[in-house]
């Protein structure tokens, strides 16, 4: 694969909706954006990573995508408008396109419906079947900019919007398109909240991703953009590994066989080996056994230590937008953002679990200096994995 510049990023998360304030919050480690929330598991605690910007209603020639996902993606999108009107300015629009990753799209306005017709033997009108279809996220956004590019959204849980960036690295390296919009969005729901703790993985905790004393995930939401073009910028998309190991519906393999291949694949074609990568964005969701796996996974593919940590503490799990946005935290860390210099440290208690395999975990004064590669996991449901690596022009 060729690398594909990454002209300009936006996110929004827990941890703010400006690059500043949310780097600021990680150096420091805050964790107050995770809020203590009792709405989505009827009265029953539970930590989640809520976007505290408040969200305006599209305008009315897009009231039929108009829900929450496309709000923040509309929010979201603003930050980075200017760059985008400037880059395409010569470039036609049938030769921009958006991939995105997601795994709600608008399935919270079903949540909302659904009561209501109970009560009232109809639907509600802000309420069309389509919002939660996975692709109308990707569509509002194609339809908002007027591109005739190619338009699609991935989802597979929580490697979804690593996913959707690889396949817009080859959509232009296959000359496809010129430019292309990707990243990933999702929002809280109780499909999600609900559906996480029936699988006994939710923490009414803060999580804790490597403690002995982790008791599983947070959810949050979010949503991350990047614009990649062909042409190399200061922070270049280097390309990413994907495999599919179907160990098991929602269980990690043990083994980490499944990680270990997207690891290996992604160094293969960014054309690296393991040592010139700098630090290594864990996908650590604090549940016992993708904390268990993943630690395994590393070792055999890093054999040096790296430098490493997981930012779900900070943001919850995003799931559908998690990829995207870990590998926008990442960058921002490439950015002069980061003036003193610094990876991004891992938020615990600071009792690792001596049973998993050692990792190189960051903490918050460390001294590093910008990182020049870095490399980022998302591994999912199913045995759907995927890792991307970044790199800054030195």
């Amino acid at each position: 694969m060729k690398p594909v510049g990454i002209h300009d990023f936006s996110l929004n998360c827990s941890l703010g909706s400006d690059g500043n304030e949310i780097w600021n919050n990680i150096q420091n480690g805050d964790i107050s954006g995770m809020t203590i929330d009792t709405k989505y598991l009827n009265g029953d605690p539970t930590f989640i990573g809520k976007i505290n910007q408040s969200l305006a209603k599209l305008d009315a020639k897009y009231s039929h995508f108009d829900y929450r996902a496309n709000q923040l993606l509309y929010a979201t999108f603003e930050q980075i408008k200017e760059s985008y009107d400037e880059l395409i300015r010569y470039v036609p629009a049938h030769r921009i396109g958006v991939i995105l990753g997601t795994s709600t799209a608008g399935g919270d306005s079903l949540e909302v419906a659904i009561p209501f017709f109970d009560k009232h033997k109809k639907w509600p009108k802000t309420y069309l079947p389509h919002h939660q279809r996975m692709g109308s996220v990707s569509e509002f956004l194609a339809e908002y900019l007027g591109i005739y590019g190619p338009v699609m959204s991935v989802s597979t849980a929580c490697s979804s919007s690593v996913k959707a960036m690889i396949s817009a690295q080859r959509w232009i390296n296959n000359d496809i398109c010129d430019v292309v919009i990707t990243g990933g969005v999702d929002v809280l729901c109780q499909v999600t909240v609900k559906g996480f703790n029936s699988l006994g993985a939710l923490s009414n905790e803060l999580c804790l991703p490597f403690s002995k004393n982790r008791k599983g995930i947070n959810i949050g939401e979010a949503a991350a953009l990047f614009i990649l073009k062909k042409e190399t910028a200061e922070i270049n998309f280097l390309g990413g590994g994907e495999s599919s190991d179907a160990y098991h519906i929602s269980s990690p393999d043990p083994q980490g066989k499944g990680a270990i291949t997207a690891m290996q694949r992604a160094l293969i074609n960014s054309g690296l080996k393991s040592c010139e990568v700098d630090y290594l964005n864990l996908h650590g969701t604090a549940t016992m056994q993708n904390d268990a796996m993943e630690s395994l996974a590393v070792n055999a593919v890093f054999d040096h230590g790296i430098c490493c940590s997981s930012t779900k503490a900070l943001t919850g799990h995003t799931l559908g937008a998690a990829g995207a946005l870990e590998i926008g935290l990442s960058a921002l860390s490439m950015t002069d953002i980061n003036a003193k210099g610094g990876y991004i440290p891992h938020i615990y208690d600071d009792h690792y679990d001596l049973k998993l395999t050692q990792l190189n975990l960051m903490t918050t004064d460390n001294q590093l200096g910008r990182p020049t590669t870095i490399m980022s996991n998302s591994f999912a449901f199913g045995g759907s994995n995927a890792s991307a690596i970044l790199s800054r022009r030195k």
